[in-house]
């Protein structure tokens, strides 16, 4: 497997186990419509809340939250619309997870909520 898509898995892992701990409902992992994934997609009552997962192991290149792009932002909230279609639901949001895999086994995590729509 290459080695971005497992840091990717790695930092997904760590954003669903955060979240767990946090009290959300992971309702899906990477779930997919065509060419658009959303990582995590997770409940809390009523509330759909899409997260978009960042990991880095080096920030030589900035900070995981600064790679997401507008195309990214534009893909994800397109893809949540074809996920709602025939749900239920209140209100959703867009959050960021954003994951620094440091040296050795420290990991900063950085939790954004309502980062787009």
């Amino acid at each position: 497997m290459h080695t971005n898509r497992k840091i990717g898995e790695k930092g997904e892992s760590i954003a669903a186990q955060f979240l767990l701990d946090k009290g959300f409902v992971i309702v899906e992992r990477n779930w997919r419509t065509g060419h658009k994934e959303i990582d995590l997609i997770c409940k809390q009552a009523d509330i759909y809340i899409f997260v978009e997962v960042k990991t880095r192991r080096n920030i030589s290149q900035g900070m995981p939250e600064e790679s997401i792009s507008t195309r990214k932002i534009n893909s994800v909230t397109e893809a949540a619309r074809i996920y709602l279609y025939d749900k239920q639901y209140k209100d959703i949001r867009f959050d960021v997870i954003a994951i620094w895999l440091k040296e050795g086994d420290e990991v900063e995590i950085m939790h954004i909520q309502d980062a787009f729509y």
